[in-house]
């Protein structure tokens, strides 16, 4: 299988910017790195109510994304807090 590109909505490239934990931005860089080889990873979960949308958890925070097989593209939509990501 061929790896995916990533792409990062505008919404998700800012999140990621804007980080300020060094930390965290390091983990979830890594699992949207690890989305690229995989993406569907084993503790992904498909969102009910939202057509082909997935979500990975980091910690408190939820890395919500499409996966466009055909394209072999990963299109990374939103990175938030859990309380906040589903809004």
């Amino acid at each position: 299988m061929s790896g995916y590109s990533v792409n990062l909505s505008a919404k998700a490239a800012e999140w990621l910017e804007g980080c300020r934990d060094a930390k965290l931005k390091q983990r979830i860089g890594a699992v949207i790195d690890e989305l690229a080889a995989n993406p569907r990873p084993p503790r992904c979960v498909k969102l009910a109510g939202e057509d082909g949308v997935w979500r990975v958890r980091v910690g408190d925070y939820r890395v919500l994304y499409e996966v466009h097989d055909e394209r072999l593209v990963v299109l990374v939509i939103r990175i938030a807090k859990r309380s906040e990501a589903y809004r």
